[in-house]
């Protein structure tokens, strides 16, 4: 078996700044917070396929898939003494060594896989933008907190699937206060695919509002769209659409005013 993608995935962990930079982790902190909650729906999935519910949301999905696998020795004994040094929680710990062992038992194949998405990529990808979280009543993702719902809840969470890191990027880019996204919709151009789309931010306690468009440039800038339309200065419809929407839409723009796949 080769050990290239247990290792890469080991790579990627050793590179995570677990607990040192608070700043990085408050500047991704609404990325960090979707990718937590796709970890938990891809948990809830996996824990149901084969009767882990009790171990959901943070476990070793392998431990389940094939109770018999081994990981190569040499890995396995340079991710234990990585996380038992540099990992501080005993939930973060499971899912580094199921992230590593899952790599590994992909890479050996041999053995029928339920068609479900990647169990931790999510949560790598958070990891990766500002480090772990710890668990209590919350899960607090150092930045923010999120509650962890019920199993079902999970289960039937909407999917957040645009994970690339360019879009990303625009999510958390100036992303204080609360926020509203918005699709301009008109004929031809559905919620699903609409002609643009601009996001409300209201910060302060005065509740300053911030009205911005993401715009050919791949970026948000500021935008009179909104209150025109509430002064009934502009025809074009609008309807409130979830983060993961907004995602969605920022990278098919990207790819296709990029030329990226």
């Amino acid at each position: 078996m080769s050990a290239e993608p247990p290792r890469a995935v080991l790579e990627r962990l050793r590179a995570v700044d677990w607990y040192g930079d608070w700043d990085m982790a408050v500047s991704h902190s609404r990325s960090r917070a979707l990718l937590m909650r796709e970890h938990m729906r891809r948990a809830a999935l996996w824990a149901q396929a084969y009767g882990a519910e009790e171990q959901w949301p943070f476990f070793d999905v392998t431990e389940f898939v094939d109770p018999t696998f081994r990981l190569d020795p040499e890995i396995e004994s340079e991710l234990k003494d990585y996380v038992a040094h540099n990992v501080g929680t005993p939930s973060t710990a499971r899912t580094c060594r199921g992230a590593v062992r899952w790599a590994a038992l992909r890479e050996r194949g041999g053995i029928g896989l339920p068609d479900l998405p990647d169990p931790y990529e999510p949560l790598l990808l958070m990891y990766e933008r500002g480090g772990g979280y710890s668990i209590e009543e919350f899960i607090d993702l150092y930045g923010v907190m999120i509650t962890y719902g019920n199993f079902e809840s999970n289960l039937d969470a909407e999917p957040f699937l645009t994970q690339a890191p360019s879009t990303l990027d625009a999510l958390d880019a100036g992303a204080a206060g609360r926020i509203a996204y918005y699709a301009k919709i008109s004929e031809g151009y559905p919620r699903s695919s609409p002609r643009g789309i601009l996001r409300r931010r209201l910060t302060g306690r005065d509740a300053q509002t911030h009205d911005e468009a993401f715009t050919r440039n791949l970026r948000w800038e500021p935008t009179e769209y909104l209150r025109l339309y509430e002064l009934g200065h502009n025809d074009i419809a609008h309807v409130q659409i979830s983060e993961r929407e907004a995602a969605a839409f920022i990278e098919s723009a990207t790819k296709r005013l990029t030329g990226s796949r």
